[in-house]
């Protein structure tokens, strides 16, 4: 039970650092003349940028790769996630300008899509086999409703 809670805390702190990460691919390119007057120049740094893809590395392999071995042993979150970190890099290694604050935040998205189902995952529990386990029965409700 404590290796689900692990997981799940840290799929809520992927979705998160994924959707910021997004968010601030995004929001870089064009905002870039004007962080340096908001004291925030630094946002613009490449280091800051990898230091954040490794970052979400890190907490994406210990949630999803912890989860996939230990929990539910489905292949979509980890896909998901190694599909994510590749636009990523793609994108910052050989593209610039528009189609790089396109390609890369496309990227972070799709590393918050890993954790969400991941979380749906890690989260549901044994009795059925529907695909985010949303709707079922559990043979010790019926037996609690008699």
């Amino acid at each position: 039970m404590i290796t689900r809670l692990k997981t799940i805390k840290l799929d809520n702190i992927g979705m998160t650092a994924s959707t910021l990460c997004a968010i601030h691919c995004a929001a870089v390119p064009i905002f870039f003349t004007s962080l340096p007057l908001l004291g925030l120049g630094f946002l613009a740094n490449p280091w800051v940028e990898w230091i954040m893809i490794i970052i979400a590395l890190v907490v994406g392999i210990s949630s999803i790769g912890n989860s996939f071995f230990k929990e539910h042993h489905r292949v979509l979150p980890l896909a998901l996630l190694i599909a994510g970190f590749v636009t990523i890099v793609v994108g910052h290694l050989f593209t610039t300008g528009w189609l790089e604050a396109i390609i890369v935040p496309a990227g972070g998205i799709t590393i918050a899509l890993a954790h969400f189902v991941n979380y749906k995952y890690a989260g549901t529990c044994k009795a059925g086999d529907s695909f985010f386990h949303i709707k079922h029965a559990h043979p010790h409700d019926e037996q609690q409703a008699a």
